[in-house]
């Protein structure tokens, strides 16, 4: 069996074989997803990417076998909720299927017309920039607690009518008015 570097996966060879990767990688490794985490949530040694990768080689009749990678991954990322501007832990999944073919035009013209992810052959693949470029996009855009853990503080200026302040249009009112003879 070959020794399987994630960092530098030669595809070809690893759906070939069969073969299949996992591990983990700290959060922090992810510097793009990393970048993601507000300041005041520091990211400690306990959050982690789990994901595992697995090859296959899917023959096609009249032509050469098809390089599939099937990446599944998940993390819990500290995103800053945005009603509330705290700190929510957001769990990230992925669980996605890749074609690989060769030529970037042929990944284009295939990724465009088909609802699999295709990518262009490469024989050191990045899997952990992979991985991070699909946690970005599960990234919810608004991220927010579900209730958020202290109640709201209404701004100061809340839209609330007070009747003792002069009203604003009480100037023009009075310009309105015929004059007093």
């Amino acid at each position: 069996m070959r020794e399987i570097d994630p960092l530098r996966l030669d595809v070809a060879v690893f759906a070939k074989d069969g073969a299949e990767a996992q591990g983990t990688w700290p959060l922090s490794a992810l510097e793009r997803v990393a970048a993601s985490v507000p300041a005041d949530a520091a990211i400690g040694e306990s959050e982690v990417v789990k994901w595992f990768a697995h090859g296959e080689s899917r023959p096609v009749r009249g032509a050469e076998p098809q390089v599939w990678l099937h990446l599944r991954a998940e993390a819990c990322v500290p995103l800053q909720c945005q009603r509330c501007l705290k700190a929510v832990v957001v769990p990230l999944q992925v669980d996605r299927h890749f074609l690989f073919v060769h030529g970037e035009d042929a990944a284009a013209q295939l990724d465009a017309d088909s609802e699999d992810d295709v990518l262009a052959m490469t024989r050191a693949l990045d899997v952990r920039e992979l991985i991070e470029d699909e946690l970005l996009l599960a990234m919810p855009i608004v991220p927010r607690h579900e209730v958020c853990p202290e109640p709201l503080v209404a701004a100061a200026d809340d839209g609330v009518i007070d009747d003792e302040a002069p009203h604003p249009f009480a100037a023009l009112a009075a310009l309105k008015r015929p004059p007093l003879n």
